[in-house]
C-alpha cells in the first residue's frame, strides 16, 4: 500500500520540526516546499531528515522542491508559509505581509492538489485561514486552522507548574480566536476531573489566563522569533488524529454555520477531527460570561478577516 502524501509549505522551524514528527511517526511521505530562494535550504532539511529517518528505521520519502507541481496528489496540505513574528509585532501586525503570501499559496493548492485537506499555521491564524479558503473555494470542513490544541496545550502547561502536578492529569479548552481574545473555558478545565479554580485562586488562575493569552509573544521576545516545536506538535496532533481517522475532539479554527451563534466565521472550537477533517463541530455549554467572551472574540476575529479581504 502506497503512503500518504503530505506536503509542507514552508520550509522554517514549523516545518522542519513537523517533518520529523512526521517521518518518525510514519504517517507518509513528505513534499517540503518553499520558495525558489530557500530551495538548497529546504533540500539540506530534506536530506538531514532523510538521514534521520535511517537511524528512527522509517523508510519515508522526502524530498524537497519549489515547483507546486510536486505537491500532486497530496491527501494533506500544511501550511507554515509567511513572515514569523518579531519582537514587538502583533499576529495583526503580520497581516499585510502574510495575506499575499497565503493567496500565492492557496493558488497552488487549488491548482495541484485540489483534493487535499489542509491545515494552516500562518498568522494571524484566523484570517489566514479564511483568506485560503475564500481563495480555493474548498468545502469548509476541508481546511482548518491550528490554534486551539496549541493554546490548550500552553494553558495546562501554566497549570501543572503552578499545582506542581502531572501535566498528564490536566485538561483544557481554549477556544476562540488565536490573539488576546482567547477564550480559556474554566468550566472546562480539570485536573484528573478535579476543577482548576477548586484548586488555586482565582487571583493565580487570572493571571494564568492572562499568560496563555500573550504566550506566543512571551517567546518572540525571549527568543526573537515564533515558536516552533509546541506549535509543530500541535498540529502534528491534527494530522494525526485525520490521516489515522482517529476522529479526536481537538479545538480548532474551524468554520461556523450558526454554532455558538456565529455565522459565516472561522474562529476557535472543539471539532471532530477525522478522514475528511472536520466532520463534527461540538457545541459545549458554556457559561454566560464565556459565551460573550467567545462573541467578542469573533467579533475581533471578523474584522481582521474584513481587513484581510481589502489588502
Amino acid at each position: 500500500m502506497a503512503n500518504d502524501k503530505i506536503a509542507l509549505i514552508g520550509a522554517g522551524n514549523i516545518g522542519g520540526e513537523l517533518l520529523n514528527g512526521i517521518v518518525r511517526e510514519s504517517l507518509g511521505d513528505v513534499v517540503l516546499f518553499d520558495i525558489p530562494a530557500k530551495l538548497d535550504f529546504a533540500r539540506g532539511k530534506a536530506l538531514d531528515t532523510q538521514q534521520a529517518a535511517a537511524l528512527w528505521g522509517k523508510s519515508a520519502r522526502v524530498e524537497a522542491s519549489s515547483d507546486y507541481a510536486a505537491i500532486a496528489g497530496a491527501r494533506l496540505c500544511i501550511v507554515t508559509a509567511g513572515v514569523p513574528r518579531k519582537p514587538g509585532m502583533s499576529r495583526d501586525d503580520l497581516l499585510a505581509i502574510n495575506v499575499k503570501i497565503i493567496r500565492d499559496v492557496a493558488a497552488g493548492i487549488k491548482a495541484h492538489a485540489p483534493d487535499a485537506i489542509v491545515i494552516v499555521l500562518s498568522n494571524p491564524l484566523d484570517a489566514m485561514v479564511s483568506e485560503l479558503r475564500r481563495a480555493t473555494g474548498f468545502e469548509p470542513q476541508r481546511v482548518i486552522g491550528m490554534a486551539g490544541v496549541l493554546d490548550s496545550a500552553r494553558f495546562s502547561a501554566f497549570i501543572a507548574a503552578e499545582l506542581n502536578v502531572s501535566v498528564a492529569d490536566v485538561r483544557t479548552l481554549v477556544l476562540g480566536g488565536h490573539g488576546d481574545t482567547m477564550v480559556p473555558c474554566l468550566s472546562y478545565c480539570t485536573v484528573n476531573g478535579v476543577p482548576v479554580p477548586q484548586l488555586m485562586s482565582q487571583e493565580k488562575l487570572s493571571a494564568i489566563v492572562d499568560r496563555t493569552r500573550s504566550g506566543g509573544g512571551e517567546i518572540v521576545g525571549l527568543m526573537g522569533t515564533s515558536a516552533y516545536v509546541a506549535p509543530a506538535l500541535s498540529a502534528l496532533a491534527m494530522v494525526t488524529s485525520i490521516l489515522r481517522n482517529e476522529r479526536r475532539l481537538l479545538p480548532c479554527a474551524a468554520y461556523l454555520n450558526g454554532e455558538y451563534g456565529i455565522e459565516g466565521l472561522y474562529i476557535g472550537v472543539p471539532a471532530i477531527l477525522g478522514s475528511v477533517g472536520v466532520e463534527r463541530i461540538v457545541e459545549v455549554n458554556l457559561s454566560e460570561g464565556e459565551k460573550q467572551a467567545l462573541l467578542r472574540s469573533a467579533g475581533a476575529v471578523r474584522e481582521l478577516v474584513e481587513a484581510a479581504a481589502k489588502v
